[in-house]
């Protein structure tokens, strides 16, 4: 990971494995990579890597942003968020590429709408990440 966000640093961008569901429907963790860019844009809604609790590093999307605090949570979480600084932020996630090399964009306005929505539907979405795992 060291690595990697050095050449983020330098204004690389970088394609890194995702592994979990905590993404799940946007990002299918195994199958799929992230593309870390240098960050541009801190907004809710983004998805992004960050570094939490001071030992960790996480891919989730910006629910909050108050103040200096920051707020994530998986998109395939049910409960569960994380806090980090904005200085705690280290990548923006713009893009996924799946199994057949194919680029897609998570910060259209359809995608990002979706992202919003699904997080909405929140206290439903046990069930409906079941129908996605059949």
């Amino acid at each position: 990971m060291s690595e990697a966000l050095r050449l983020v640093d330098e204004g690389r961008d970088v394609i890194f494995p995702v592994k979990g569901n905590s993404m799940l429907p946007f990002i299918i963790g195994g199958k799929e990579k992230a593309v870390f860019s240098p960050v541009k844009k801190i907004k809710t809604g983004r998805v992004v890597l960050a570094y939490v609790d001071g030992c960790r590093y996480v891919v989730h999307r910006i629910i909050k942003i108050d103040n200096k605090k920051v707020t994530l949570m998986g998109d395939g979480n049910l409960k569960g968020r994380e806090y980090c600084t904005l200085t705690d932020i280290k990548a923006e996630v713009n893009y996924v590429v799946d199994q057949n090399e194919k680029k897609r964009c998570l910060n259209t306005f359809w995608r990002l709408s979706a992202a919003l929505l699904w997080r909405i539907l929140r206290p439903v979405r046990r069930y409906l990440l079941r129908l996605t795992s059949l």
